[in-house]
């Protein structure tokens, strides 16, 4: 078998492949290869997991908030705009967008009994939601149909409505910050609200913090008249959304009258720079790991560099050129972080793509939960594996223990046959 091999395999390769494995006096160089492939694979494998997290935070953070909120919306001076019909009308002839609807955003307090809890307060014409975005499908009870005009009924996030230890059917008072002036002084306008509704977005900022009502009643609640706070559009290609709004703002205010647009890239900016930084820190700080891994494969060539001086000599004396010599340390350590980023990689993509049920396990398992609702944005571990990363990390990975190799190799080839035998 042995002899098979060696007539299938080069003369380097070979010699490389057996050298790798333990004989007699290299037990402890054999135990440092096992560290450095060990070491490269944890490295592979955590970077790959943390980048399909953080992958996967970005995509669910944007899924989230844009279920929300708008790709684009556009409010004229003062956060008015009059005559939001016609203006819907002019945005729907521009390519890419898909939907329009008009809002009314204010704050509120929301109270019921001795529960009192801040909101922000979005009037909304439900059948023209529905299509900018998704909290027609994230009704835990009641419909977003359910709210009426004139009818005062509201719908809360499922948080909020904990908060307040209300249920379906329930009253409570919504105050409006924007006082009338009476001989006694400014008193805030007050009005009960009867709960149609509750939604889950799975965002705790919104689900805590948000209440609708139909725009006919904020209008009346907050003396808007006619008009309303803005538009939201939304677009086939949320990506779109800079150009789109600059397209907009060319044709709608070319006609001499002011409109403000901002998309979602401006108006949650923030949230996804400091995901994209902290995706590139990561990287970084785990790519050390596989580079300190990768270079304990120097030491480990340079141990068998020194305990293989006579066989060096001898294989120089038969013939194997100084290329040769290089070549078979190479392999050796190449070999090490092939084993060792194959194995990394297939935890790695293993592990991302069951993230959602390892987790879950070891929460139960440990009485534990990493990430608490009401303190982080998302409430359970995401995970997008992209193949381009893993790619990426692999070939990082072996470069990484391809330049290992080569300055203990390189000295093994510039090794003088006759000063290694004379002390064997």
């Amino acid at each position: 078998m042995i002899a098979l091999i060696k007539k299938l395999l080069p003369f380097e390769l070979f010699v490389g492949m057996r050298y790798t494995r333990a004989k007699r006096r290299n037990h402890f160089i054999s135990f440092i290869s096992l560290t450095s492939m060990v070491g490269i694979g944890l490295g592979v494998a955590a970077l790959i997991v943390v980048l399909s997290v953080m992958n996967g935070f970005q995509e669910e953070l944007r899924s989230r908030i844009l279920g929300v909120a708008s790709h684009l919306q556009i409010t004229g001076p003062n956060n008015n705009l009059s005559d939001w019909s016609g203006l819907a009308n002019k945005v729907h002839t521009v390519r890419h967008i898909d939907g329009a609807a008009p809002y009314i955003m204010a704050q509120g307090m929301l109270s019921n009994g001795q529960a009192v809890q801040g909101a922000i307060v979005r009037g909304v014409l439900p059948d023209a939601e529905t299509q900018v975005s998704d909290l027609g499908l994230k009704m835990r009870a009641g419909q977003l149909g359910d709210l009426k005009p004139g009818e005062f009924g509201i719908v809360l996030g499922a948080e909020l409505a904990q908060s307040l230890g209300v249920i379906l059917g329930d009253k409570v008072v919504l105050m409006a910050p924007q006082g009338q002036f009476t001989p006694t002084g400014v008193v805030p306008r007050i009005k009960q609200f009867t709960v149609v509704g509750l939604f889950q977005i799975g965002m705790y900022e919104y689900d805590a913090g948000m209440a609708l009502i139909h725009i006919d009643d904020a209008a009346k609640l907050y003396r808007m008249g006619d008009q309303v706070s803005g538009l939201r559009l939304k677009l086939d290609d949320l990506f779109l959304a800079p150009q789109v709004s600059n397209q907009l703002a060319l044709a709608l205010n070319s006609a001499g009258q002011d409109y403000y647009l901002t998309d979602w890239t401006q108006e949650h900016a923030n949230f996804f720079r400091a995901v994209q930084m902290e995706k590139r820190v990561m990287f970084i700080i785990l790519a050390l790991i596989v580079a300190v891994a990768a270079f304990n494969i120097v030491s480990t060539l340079v141990m068998a560099v020194t305990d293989k001086r006579a066989d060096i000599a001898i294989m120089r004396t038969f013939g194997a050129s100084p290329a040769s010599i290089m070549t078979i340390f190479i392999v050796q350590g190449a070999l090490i972080g092939v084993v060792g980023t194959i194995v990394g990689a297939f935890f790695g993509v293993f592990i991302a793509l069951n993230i959602s049920t390892i987790v879950p396990f070891i929460e139960h398992l440990f009485n534990v939960q990493f990430l608490a609702k009401d303190v982080y944005y998302i409430s359970e571990l995401p995970s997008h594996l992209i193949w381009s990363d893993v790619i990426t990390i692999v070939a990082m990975s072996f470069l990484l223990s391809l330049l290992a190799t080569l300055y203990p190799s390189w000295k093994a080839s510039q090794m003088n046959p006759a000063e290694a035998l004379r002390y064997d």
